[in-house]
């Protein structure tokens, strides 16, 4: 169209149509995505898999999703020359519920399953931008954090506003980021980094939990909490119906100096 021409008026109402479109969808929120990797530091197979969730983390490259990430370490290589220090039997528990969900015929590393509906080898970056998009299209229950504070005995204490008598919430407090000197296994010599590494997680069962006090704890957040290591606290609601994440949320808490945790919204 040249300098000057008039706009049709159908065609300026098409205009302002699409304009008006493209500020609500670019004014929305990104619609939160819990993305959990079952991972190991004595599987070589592992360390890209973490290079691709601390990428998801920082660059949040889904659009429109918030890719809300727990690094999960099992303890099931531990037997073959390293210790994964941040490996737990409950996370092989969760694993193993999953394994059963996805009527799978074993357990595996590194694993990525995506709101508990996905779940796919976590080194693969294509699969992880499908699975994190179809789940940014699902609607979500909204859940909120509030009152996050180191309690007196070294707890984090918390309530979550996530009313729903059909499903269960679940709650983790993981280090913000981690590294290790691995000396031996699989990756002896290499230095792996993690990041939101789970080191307490908790159901506390279905029903509504608005204003209920709600508390967790554990040596290795106690130990984290000392240092003034930088935490997240994630908490989501698994559909008792699906097994699927039906709602999610983050916050970050950052205890420097140890004491009452000081609250970013993440």
């Amino acid at each position: 169209m040249f300098p000057g021409a008039k706009i049709p008026r159908l065609a300026l109402i098409l205009i302002l149509a699409v304009s008006s479109l493209r500020v609500t969808l670019y004014g929305q929120a990104r619609q939160p995505v819990l993305v959990e990797l079952f991972t190991s530091e004595g599987c070589s197979d592992c360390p890209p898999a973490d290079a691709l969730l601390g990428k998801l983390d920082t660059q949040q490259f889904v659009p429109g999703a918030q890719a809300i990430v727990l690094s999960e370490h099992v303890t099931y290589w531990n037997h073959d020359g390293w210790r994964d220090p941040f490996s737990f039997g409950q996370i092989d528990e969760r694993q193993q519920q999953y394994a059963r969900q996805f009527l799978l015929n074993d357990v595996y590393t590194p694993q990525a399953v995506v709101d508990g509906a996905q779940q796919f080898v976590g080194n693969d970056p294509v699969q992880l931008s499908r699975a994190v998009a179809r789940a940014e299209a699902t609607p979500k229950l909204n859940v909120t954090i509030e009152g996050a504070h180191e309690a007196p005995d070294g707890a984090i204490a918390f309530s979550a506003h996530a009313g729903d008598a059909q499903a269960i919430l679940v709650a983790a407090v993981a280090e913000n980021a981690t590294t290790s000197q691995v000396a031996h296994g699989e990756n002896a010599g290499r230095t792996l980094h993690h990041v939101a590494v789970v080191r307490v997680l908790k159901e506390f069962g279905p029903g509504r939990t608005d204003g209920r006090p709600l508390e967790l704890s554990g040596a290795d957040l106690i130990a984290a909490e000392r240092t003034g290591t930088p935490l997240r606290l994630v908490v989501f609601l698994v559909s008792t119906k699906t097994d699927h994440v039906v709602g999610v949320a983050e916050q970050m808490l950052n205890p420097s100096p140890p004491g009452i945790a000081e609250q970013t919204a993440r």
